[in-house]
């Protein structure tokens, strides 16, 4: 909009231009005042009825809330007002008028639960607290990608229709491609893992991923962000230590760049910026760990993966974020190496917070004829996977590399209580639409 002026650079003085939403009004009979808010805040509008054309003052004080108008007037120092200045309007226009029955109140002085909120994301976002989040989020992967580059990565998009599934056919959504069968894919797990072995040697990846769970937690989604990376001539242990670099660099990138967003998520005066080096935990002692201190319905045994409450009970005796290195090769996936002097050791790991697990990755298997053992292990059919087990052939290098589901991370950062507070929309079982 040629010539306007945003709420926040309105200064006393100034002829401006405003244009946003109507927040409130109030009418004081003689006087009233229109709240109107854009996305840098919100500006008040005062009407003396007594002094302005009467169309004028009927134009803005007749608007219900949420209805676009752009208003036109002089900025006046009113110490009272809620920024300290007013516009007083010599001209309003309705761009955009709302229904008066909301189906959820944007100002937050009425709750709504998710659903509602979801079904009406563009209402949702409108409220300070819920636009904190998406903002922050912004920051975190802008503070991602700054992370990677400081890693001499180079950022790549892979295939997100595929022939074939990175870890089989049970988590994947089937699609019709001219006439083939053909998948949405669960992982750029082959295909980054490819490109460790190219000229590019260290890449990273942040994009969507599709997995067809039949999870309902607050914590799973079926389309999901996925935050991945893989190095050449990379062991697991430095690929750990990047994916430390990433979580620290998310978060001390909100401690600098996102005060206003805190404080409108009320976090202002409890957020830190983890410090120090994340533990690494065995698997082994994790088992010890949590059969010692926790109440579970079942004892833990070598080969058992966490189970939710297991996790929990881990997270609270460890209180930080903290890694599980070390997992048995027969719970890890095929392409994970195992460990040269153990084979019943794999190069695993996943990274955790206390509330759930944000990263899993490992050193790869690189070495051709371990790779296809692996496959045939698994039950997938080598030759499905040419594309990529051919490359192997041609002298690829040692790798390691991990994936980080983003939503997961904004939403332990934020302390967030369902995932779907960190999507603007969620895809899960029930929810295709909006």
């Amino acid at each position: 909009m040629q010539g306007r002026t945003y709420t926040a650079d309105a200064e006393p003085g100034d002829e401006v231009t405003v244009a946003g939403w109507v927040h409130e009004t109030r009418d004081l009979g003689g006087i009233a005042f229109l709240i109107l808010r854009d996305a840098t805040g919100r500006i008040q509008v005062k009407f003396e009825k007594d002094e302005m054309d009467d169309d004028l003052v009927e134009t803005g004080l007749d608007a219900h809330r949420e209805s676009v108008l752009s208003v036109t007037g002089e900025v006046a120092e009113e110490p009272r007002a809620p920024t300290g200045v007013e516009v007083v309007p010599a001209a309003v226009e309705v761009l955009a008028p709302a229904d008066p029955e909301l189906p959820l109140d944007p100002s937050g002085k009425v709750d709504a639960e998710l659903p509602t909120r979801l079904d009406n994301r563009t209402l949702d976002l409108r409220k300070e607290e819920v636009k904190a989040v998406f903002e922050i989020r912004a920051e975190i992967l802008r503070a991602t990608r700054e992370t990677f580059r400081d890693l001499d990565c180079t950022e790549i998009n892979t295939p997100k229709i595929v022939a074939t599934g990175t870890e089989g056919g049970t988590e994947l959504f089937p699609i019709t491609y001219f006439g083939r069968e053909a998948f949405m894919n669960q992982s750029p797990q082959l295909f980054k893992q490819l490109m460790a072995g190219s000229g590019l040697e260290r890449v990273f990846e942040i994009g969507p991923i599709f997995r067809a769970e039949e999870h309902n937690t607050p914590r799973h989604l079926n389309e999901a962000t996925s935050i991945d990376f893989e190095g050449a001539f990379c062991d697991h242990t430095e690929a750990m230590d990047a994916a430390e670099a990433v979580a620290k660099g998310a978060y001390e990138a909100v401690e600098e760049n996102c005060a206003e967003q805190l404080e409108a998520l009320g976090l202002d005066e409890e957020f830190e910026a983890p410090e120090g080096e994340f533990p690494r935990l065995s698997y082994e002692d994790a088992l010890d760990r949590v059969n010692a201190e926790g109440d579970l319905d079942a004892h833990l045994v070598w080969g058992d993966d966490l189970s939710t409450e297991a996790e929990h009970v881990l997270g609270q005796s460890v209180g930080e974020h903290y890694f599980i290195t070390d997992w048995p090769s027969e719970i890890k996936p095929f392409y994970i190496k195992d460990h040269d002097d153990d084979e019943e050791l794999s190069t695993g790991f996943d990274m955790m917070h206390p509330r759930m697990e944000l990263v899993s990755g490992g050193q790869r298997e690189h070495r051709h004829d371990r790779l296809i053992a692996g496959f045939e292990q698994q039950g997938l059919d080598p030759e499905e996977f040419e594309y990529y087990t051919k490359m192997f052939k041609y002298g690829m290098p040692p790798h390691a590399g991990w994936g980080m589901g983003a939503e997961r991370l904004v939403m332990t950062v934020l302390g967030l209580e369902n995932i779907r507070e960190a999507v603007l929309f969620p895809r899960d079982r029930q929810r295709l639409s909006p």
